[in-house]
C-alpha cells in the first residue's frame, strides 16, 4: 500500500521542483515594425451604408450619429469613417515575411461593436523601414445561415459579420479554410477563404455545455437569481488562444480565464494554483477529443494572450497581467509588470493534466543593443508594456513574432496620452526555444 502513495508524492514533488525551476531566457530585439492605430479599411462591397461609419455606442449617453464627438483620453474622437483595422488578436506566420492576423471584435463588447464588421487581414511588415503593408483584407459574413442564433445583419442580403455578433480572438489557418476561436459564446468558427461561416461549434467536450453570459443563446437569470449552470464560462474569458497540431488534424482551444467551480463556489485552480482549461478539437471531424490540460496561471488576475505550437508538442504561450505603461516612466497609473512568453510542451503534465512551464522571457526586459526600436529602449533594454500582448508564433528556428492588441482608440501603454499602435517585433530567443 505504501508504494504507490510514495510514487504518487515523488511524481508530484518532481512536478512542483520543475515548475519552481522555471529558467528565464535573454530576448534579443531584432525587428520592429508598427502598423498606425489609426488605419482605416473601407466596408465590403454589399455593406450597407451603416457601415461606412464606426464606433457610433461608444459613449455613455448612447448613440452618437456625429462624427468625432466621444473623446478620449487619447485625443482621438468618436465615431469614425470607415472601419478601423484595430488591434490584432491572433497571428500566424506564413513564411516570405508575411503573416495573417486577426482583427478582434471592435470596440470590447457585444454593445459598443455592431457597427464593426469582423475581418482577418494579410499583412507584410518590411523590417528596415519598419512599415506594415497590408496585402489582403477578408471580412466574415454568413450567406449560408450557419449561425445558430439571430445576428445583427439577419435580414441583410449581404449578412456581414459584427462585433456584437462574436468577438474573435485566435486564427489558424487549415487547408483552404480557417478556424477562429470566439470569446462570446465561447465558440469555435470555420469560415472558408473568402470569410464565409461554413460551421459553427459550442463549446462541449464530453458532452458538457460551457457557455459564457455573452452566449447568444443563454438565458440571462433574473436579479438575486442563480447563474444558469452551463453559464461557467467568465466573460472575455473564452478562447484567446488556439493552437494548431502540424499534421493540421488536431485543433487546441484555450480558455483565457478559469471557469467558475461550482462545487468550490470560487474559480477553477488544482491545488491552490488558477488553471485555464485547454481542449482537444478534431478539424477533420469537427469533434471534441477527451483530454483536458490545465495551464497554471502564476496570479489568479492574470490572462493568456495567444498559444502557438513551434514544433511537435512544444508550444508558446502569453501570460499577462492587465497594466499598461512603462514603470520606467513616471505617467504611468498602473504600470506594465507582468507581461511573459512561456515554453510548454503539451506531453509534459502532471498527473492531474497540469503543464510544466519549462522557461520563459520577460517582454518587459528585452535586449536592443543596436537601438532598433523607435520607441521603448532605455539604457538598451527595450519593453512591450502593453495591456494585451496577444500574438506570438516562431519565425525561424531562432525567431518569434510578437504583436500587441492596440484596444484601439482606448489603450495608452507606449507613450502617455498616445493611442497605442499596432507594434509587431521579432525577439532572438534561440536559446529558450531549445530549453529542456
Amino acid at each position: 500500500m505504501m508504494k504507490p502513495i510514495l510514487a504518487t508524492a515523488l511524481l508530484a514533488f518532481a512536478f512542483t521542483s520543475a515548475a519552481d525551476a522555471q529558467q528565464l531566457f535573454t530576448a534579443t530585439l531584432t525587428g520592429h515594425a508598427q502598423l498606425p492605430g489609426s488605419t482605416f479599411v473601407a466596408p465590403p462591397a454589399g455593406a450597407a451604408g451603416h457601415y461606412n461609419v464606426s464606433g457610433r455606442f461608444t459613449g455613455q449617453e448612447g448613440r452618437v450619429e456625429q462624427l468625432y464627438t466621444n473623446v478620449q483620453a487619447t485625443g482621438l474622437a468618436l465615431p469614425f469613417p470607415s472601419q478601423p483595422l484595430q488591434g490584432f488578436s491572433g497571428i500566424r506566420s506564413l513564411g516570405d515575411g508575411r503573416f495573417l492576423v486577426l482583427t478582434d471584435n471592435g470596440f470590447g463588447s457585444k454593445a459598443n461593436s455592431s457597427d464593426v464588421i469582423l475581418m482577418f487581414n494579410i499583412i507584410k511588415p518590411d523590417w528596415d523601414t519598419g512599415r506594415v503593408a497590408i496585402e489582403e483584407t477578408v471580412q466574415l459574413s454568413d450567406p449560408n445561415r450557419k449561425v445558430p442564433f439571430p445576428i445583427m445583419n439577419e435580414a441583410t442580403p449581404g449578412r456581414f459579420l459584427t462585433g456584437a455578433d462574436f468577438d474573435p480572438e485566435s486564427i489558424q489557418p487549415v487547408g483552404d479554410t480557417y478556424w477562429i476561436g470566439d470569446e462570446f459564446g465561447p465558440w469555435i468558427i470555420q469560415v472558408d477563404n473568402k470569410g464565409e461561416v461554413l460551421q459553427v461549434l459550442a463549446t462541449d467536450p464530453g458532452g458538457i455545455l460551457l457557455r459564457s453570459p455573452d452566449n447568444a443563446l443563454a438565458l440571462t437569470p433574473n436579479p438575486g437569481a442563480p447563474l444558469a449552470d452551463d453559464v461557467v464560462v467568465f466573460r472575455s474569458g473564452g478562447y484567446e488562444g488556439m493552437a494548431l497540431a502540424e499534421d493540421q488534424a488536431t485543433l487546441y482551444p484555450l480558455l483565457e480565464k478559469p471557469i467558475w467551480d461550482s462545487t468550490a463556489n470560487a474559480p477553477e485552480s488544482i491545488d491552490g494554483t488558477p488553471v485555464l482549461r485547454m481542449f482537444e478539437l478534431n478539424a477533420e471531424t469537427a469533434e471534441w477529443g477527451d483530454t483536458t490540460r490545465y495551464y497554471p496561471l502564476e496570479s489568479a488576475d492574470h490572462a493568456i494572450g495567444d498559444f502557438n505550437l513551434i514544433g511537435g508538442t512544444r508550444a508558446l504561450i502569453i501570460e499577462r497581467d492587465s497594466r499598461q505603461g512603462d514603470p520606467r516612466e513616471e505617467w504611468a497609473d498602473n504600470p506594465a509588470e507582468f507581461k511573459r512568453i512561456y515554453l510548454i510542451d503539451l506531453e509534459r503534465t502532471n498527473e492531474q493534466g497540469v503543464l510544466e512551464k519549462i522557461a520563459y522571457i520577460d517582454l518587459m526586459d528585452i535586449q536592443d543593443p543596436d537601438g532598433l526600436a523607435p520607441r521603448g529602449t532605455l539604457n538598451g533594454t527595450f519593453n512591450f508594456p502593453f495591456v494585451t500582448i496577444e500574438n506570438v508564433d516562431l519565425v525561424d528556428e531562432n525567431t518569434i513574432v510578437v504583436a500587441n492588441d492596440n484596444n484601439y482608440p482606448f489603450s495608452i501603454g507606449r507613450q502617455e496620452g498616445h493611442a497605442d499602435d499596432n507594434e509587431l517585433i521579432l525577439l532572438n530567443v534561440e536559446e529558450f526555444l531549445n530549453a529542456q
